[in-house]
């Protein structure tokens, strides 16, 4: 099948080729599973829908799938995450048909979701449940093929349980976010550089010796806590739940309300998956010269609206940073315009650590095509074997070995009669 695309400049193919092949060395897992995948063709007549951001990352996905047999159409996951030249590569070099634009408005972002699930898909591969959400919205019109699909997030996976529990769900989901090898390593480690990363290519501010508040203690708070403690700030967490204060306390972070925090931070970053975290009562407070970025899902953490109403002038200060002065004349800088800003402002996770996260995203789909029409309309995990083999592969990548229970250990674990 010929691909077809709605991108920016298939011109840009060129520069996307090399981004793509930079990548390829960082992703020995996921370049393992492609191998495998071509050569028994698991996806083999599987048309697959796709809404994720369109990086370098992404592409070995995407390659990996076509490899095993699949039928694409990939579409942004956000407004703000394509890779222009990567999305023309795909196009031009690999035949993957692609509809996304850095910077398109919210109707062709919806329109490229439309026409992605206009392929009839089989599965859905979503990054934040916008191919699913849009399916329930519309059932008359997308999904009556579908038979699973998987989601890479903390903000879907929670959309999609909400589906479940209403009991609307049309068909199962598998929750790669939920995986070992993706939320413990992905979500903190990936969140964590990445996020700093888009921060400093956006502001070139020194974040030694500042006040850096995180909102929101998951996995990508704990991860970016790290980073930032380890940029030398004094880190400051706000959180809702009291064992994940507790937890942060227990880790050496300072814990307070926003209320508390909003007149002591110089950069705050909500990770929350929430909305109006950062709100028109904390923008009163803020220092002059406030950053404030977003590192959740989707652009609702901080209220851009209140922000505005507050605001008496705007200006764009450099790319990626937009200004609002206050009636007070304090200053708040807002990073790229709320959204993802890891991806907004930068390039998003390393290729490293997305190897493990785009292999459950593989190897899920692999799983559903077999065993989907033995699986109710439900959110599953991602099976415990492929989390381990997963990690498995990932280790041998890496070097790295690992002791084996001898057999008397093995009967030991097994056993209760054995005490002290």
């Amino acid at each position: 099948m010929a691909a077809r695309a709605h991108i920016k400049n298939l011109a840009l193919a060129g520069a996307g080729r090399s981004k793509i092949e930079w990548a390829e060395r960082q992703m020995p897992v996921l370049g393992q599973i492609r191998r495998e995948a071509a050569k028994q063709k698991p996806l083999k007549g599987v048309r697959l829908a796709c809404c994720l951001h369109v990086t370098t990352e992404t592409a070995h996905l995407m390659l990996a799938l076509k490899a095993g047999g699949a039928q694409i159409a990939l579409c942004a996951s956000n407004p703000l995450s394509t890779q222009d030249d990567v999305a023309a590569s795909l196009v031009k070099d690999y035949g993957i048909s692609v509809y996304a634009i850095r910077g398109e408005d919210t109707k062709t972002y919806y329109s490229h979701i439309h026409t992605a699930l206009g392929t009839a898909p089989h599965l859905t591969m979503d990054d934040g449940a916008d191919l699913v959400s849009t399916i329930h919205k519309e059932p008359a019109r997308f999904g009556k093929a579908v038979i699973g699909g998987t989601e890479e997030t903390t903000t879907g996976v929670i959309r999609l349980k909400s589906l479940d529990a209403q009991r609307k769900l049309r068909y199962p989901v598998m929750a790669v976010n939920d995986a070992d090898t993706k939320h413990l390593f992905d979500n903190r480690y990936g969140t964590g550089q990445s996020t700093i990363d888009g921060i400093l290519r956006a502001t070139n501010q020194l974040i030694a010796g500042s006040v850096f508040v995180i909102a929101g203690y998951g996995w990508c708070g704990k991860g970016l806590a790290q980073r930032a403690r380890g940029q030398g700030a004094r880190v400051v967490v706000t959180e809702i739940d009291p064992i994940k204060g507790l937890e942060a306390v227990m880790d050496g972070f300072e814990v307070m309300s926003m209320k508390e925090a909003a007149p002591q931070g110089d950069f705050f970053v909500t990770v929350t998956g929430c909305s109006a975290v950062l709100r028109a009562e904390h923008f009163a407070r803020l220092k002059d010269g406030a950053v404030i970025a977003n590192s959740g899902h989707f652009d609702v953490e901080i209220d851009l609206a209140a922000l505005k109403q507050l605001a008496h002038s705007h200006r764009v200060m450099r790319q990626g940073i937009d200004q609002y002065v206050l009636k007070n004349g304090r200053r708040i800088n807002v990073l790229g315009e709320g959204r993802l800003v890891n991806l907004a402002c930068a390039e998003g996770h390393p290729p490293g650590v997305m190897d493990m996260s785009f292999a459950n995203q593989a190897l899920a789909s692999e799983y559903l095509v077999k065993h989907a029409k033995h699986l109710e309309p439900h959110v599953y995990p991602v099976p415990k074997e492929i989390d381990q083999e997963i990690a498995r592969l990932k280790l041998k990548a890496l070097g790295v070995g690992l002791d084996r229970l001898t057999p008397a250990q093995e009967k030991y674990l097994s056993s209760w009669e054995v005490g002290t």
